[in-house]
């Protein structure tokens, strides 16, 4: 037995002086290193969108206000779509939307750092150049669908435009409509504000436009007919990550989140 077990130290320490040993054994842990991270990268997919981060903390009790006419508006399809700003000159895209065929500066600037995480911005963040509150107006005529008061991106009025068409305005720091209100293009909607989400923007409207549900690059169709979206929305929506896979990414993002929250807290009382 005693033997056996020294015969078999020596054939290691054989195999420890060979010149290739080393070098083999390092490029064996590289290459189990790289797969490990190609692995990881694939059951990630991706970096998650910021709707994402706000599925996250939204709060259990939320009761969105609903409109008090369900009926569904006619919007003029040649009207052009405007900035959400009264004066565009003085305003600045300081936030991009994250689109996949972008350049990597525009993606780099397209993503949004939050609680030690990134998220792909799923819309675009305006703001003015000398950094003061400015007035938010409608970027196309509408309905107001819904008012309501997010943890992360401040006070949000949606509009509905028909044709399944609806305008995000986040990050408000006043609100100047309520639910139900016909609004005509360049109405007020309420003033830029700040939030937890996009916090190093400052005074700042985040600005969305969706069909069926799917955020649109709203740089692709500023001065563009409301027409345009209809023209371009099959090929955007087979952009999208299918359902089941955002509904885990979701609650996978909520679990970590929720536990970087803690960790967070307890910091905090530690202190």
């Amino acid at each position: 037995m005693n033997e056996e077990k020294r015969g078999s130290q020596k054939r290691w320490s054989r195999i420890f002086r060979k010149k290739w040993f080393f070098p083999a054994l390092y490029l064996s842990l590289a290459a189990l290193l790289i797969a490990g991270v190609i692995w990881y990268q694939n059951l990630n997919n991706e970096v998650p969108d910021a709707q994402d981060a706000v599925t996250e903390e939204e709060s259990e009790d939320y009761a969105p206000t609903p409109a008090e006419d369900d009926a569904v508006p006619v919007v003029d399809q040649q009207e052009v779509i405007q900035m959400p700003v009264a004066n565009s000159e003085e305003a600045e895209i300081v936030t991009k939307f994250y689109d996949y065929n972008a350049s990597q500066e525009d993606q780099e600037n397209a993503l949004v750092f939050h609680n030690n995480r990134y998220y792909q911005s799923t819309g675009i963040d305006i703001s003015s150049s000398s950094g003061d509150a400015f007035d938010v107006v409608a970027a196309i005529s509408g309905t107001v669908m819904e008012v309501k008061e997010d943890p992360l991106l401040g006070n949000v009025v949606i509009l509905d435009h028909g044709e399944n068409i609806t305008t995000y305005y986040a990050s408000l720091g006043e609100v100047t409509v309520n639910a139900g209100d016909e609004v005509k293009q360049g109405e007020k909607l309420g003033t830029a504000g700040k939030n937890r989400f996009g916090q190093e923007n400052g005074n700042h409207v985040h600005f969305e436009i969706r069909k069926d549900g799917v955020s649109l690059n709203p740089e692709s169709f500023l001065n563009q007919p409301v027409s345009s979206l209809a023209e371009v929305q099959s090929e955007k929506a087979s952009e999208e990550p299918k359902e089941d896979e955002s509904e885990d990414s979701t609650e996978d993002d909520a679990e970590a989140d929720e536990a970087n929250t803690e960790d967070d807290d307890n910091a905090e009382d530690e202190e």
